[in-house]
């Protein structure tokens, strides 16, 4: 009952999702052995990045862990894992400058950000409870509550989606003020696109994933309503 010949590309999209995830990982280790020339650590180039924005109060906090490195919009605090926090790697500062990008867009008014943000209690709630209807709709052949679970679900997707230039913009802003304050040289600009395109290719394969998922949702539905 729930086969479906969707569940072929769904399997492949995650196939790629855990080779995203190697690639991320190997790439972040591999460029975690060379040196950036300026020899700052995440930590110094973030916050010279947020003092020459006017960002003085944002403050940067080191936690355990390896690629745990985020921006907390609510609190507005910037998080680095420790080998990023510490460390003077073309790994550690391009990660440390991409969530620098995340606090400039939140600045700024990024409009694709505050979309973001202005989904997410929304979209929380929407994925919490997506799951129980769409297996409740397809134990009991309720076609409405497929039906909603889909709607539920497509907010999920959405808030995926919306994510990706959110990524890719806070990492295109992240090269250029590296390269424009000095944090790299021209030559090491190839690593540091390595380790963030390496990241970013994780936030697509997870919303191939997830679009994926809800083509299948809406085929099996349409199909059960022509019957």
């Amino acid at each position: 009952m729930f086969f479906h010949p969707m569940d072929f590309l769904i399997i492949i999209a995650f196939l790629l999702s855990l080779w995203a995830q190697f690639r991320v990982s190997g790439t972040f280790n591999k460029w975690s052995e060379v040196s950036a020339s300026s020899g700052m650590t995440g930590y110094e180039a973030a916050r010279r990045l947020l003092d020459r924005n006017g960002l003085h109060d944002v403050p940067i906090e080191p936690i355990p862990g390896k690629l745990s490195d985020h921006y907390d919009p609510v609190n507005r605090v910037v998080r680095l894992s420790e080998p990023v926090y510490y460390e003077s790697s073309i790994s550690a500062v391009s990660v440390a400058c991409h969530e620098i990008g995340h606090v400039i867009q939140h600045k700024e008014h990024y409009p694709m950000l505050v979309l973001r943000h202005k989904m997410f209690p929304v979209v929380r709630f929407a994925s919490g409870i997506a799951p129980f209807l769409l297996i409740a709709g397809f134990l009991f052949q309720a076609t409405n509550l497929i039906g909603l679970g889909i709607i539920f679900f497509s907010a999920a997707v959405a808030f995926q989606l919306v994510t990706l230039p959110v990524e890719f913009n806070a990492s295109n802003r992240a090269r250029r003020l590296m390269v424009a304050e000095g944090f790299i040289r021209n030559d090491e600009e190839r690593g540091v696109s390595k380790v963030l395109n390496a990241a970013a290719l994780t936030y697509v394969a997870a919303a191939l994933i997830s679009l994926l998922e809800l083509v299948k949702y809406i085929m099996i539905f349409t199909s059960s309503r022509e019957e």
